[in-house]
């Protein structure tokens, strides 16, 4: 292992640790309750990016007519390795963490302007699942953000396309919305024979007292992470590659 893969180790295992103490802090100044799905209803900018799913799904396709050249999420954002080791879960990455991808984002102009309007967004990115690929249970290490899914393209039959969040199971539709803590430990099957998609977003979790002020500093400490910056570099690699396949500039 190389120098800096082992500090970017390093890194999320202290990480993970501390987030832990934090994360029992977080849960009690929340202000939603400490369970695994909410009603999308619950969030006054979810309506407003349901009513605009088409749009995002043009661009979604536009994007897919160079599906094999997408990252596999494992090859931007390494800790991913523990749960995918194939070239059947891709990613289209917008934002990660304070880190914007101009070249995406200007592809994508209307679905950036969509997420942008989104409060507390820290992340965002379209999640491409093969046919028949499964990604195993598996926890977030931070309470700090909820996680947003629209489904975009979900294949029939809709009840083999699953989540399963702290053992409730939910399926996506399209132009539908899930809200889920992903801290709970969570899985996720498309056991059919077509591709799902959905627009992923992580968003800053609404809570009380001064825990709001220490969330925000977390957020931006995550930010400035060797992991974060890792994935960074990675991206920008991949974007450069990108760039010269489609024969556009870096």
């Amino acid at each position: 292992m190389q120098l800096w893969d082992r500090i970017v180790w390093c890194t999320n295992w202290v990480g993970e640790r501390v987030l832990r103490g934090v994360n029992r802090l977080i849960a009690r100044a929340s202000v939603l309750p400490d369970q695994p799905f909410f009603d999308p209803s619950s969030f006054p900018w979810v309506a407003p990016i349901e009513a605009e799913w088409r749009t995002i799904r043009a661009e979604l396709d536009a994007v897919l007519a160079h599906r094999d050249d997408l990252p596999n999420f494992q090859e931007i954002s390494t800790d991913q390795a523990q749960i995918t080791d194939d070239d059947r879960w891709k990613t289209y990455f917008f934002y990660g963490y304070g880190f914007r991808s101009d070249a995406n984002c200007a592809r994508c102009p209307e679905t950036t302007r969509l997420v942008e309007s989104i409060p507390g967004m820290t992340t965002a990115m379209f999640s491409i699942l093969a046919p028949q690929k499964h990604i195993p249970p598996h926890d977030g290490p931070f309470k700090g953000v909820l996680r947003y899914h629209l489904g975009l393209i979900v294949p029939e039959p809709a009840d083999q396309c699953t989540i399963s969040v702290g053992g409730e199971l939910a399926h996506w539709r399209e132009g539908g919305s899930l809200v889920f803590d992903d801290t709970y430990v969570h899985e996720v099957w498309n056991d059919t024979d077509g591709t799902r998609v959905v627009l992923f977003v992580d968003v800053t979790r609404e809570l009380q007292g001064p825990m709001r002020v220490v969330n925000h500093v977390l957020i931006k400490a995550i930010g400035y992470s060797p992991f974060v910056q890792d994935g960074k570099r990675r991206h920008e690699a991949w974007e450069r590659r990108f760039a010269q396949l489609r024969g556009t500039q870096p």
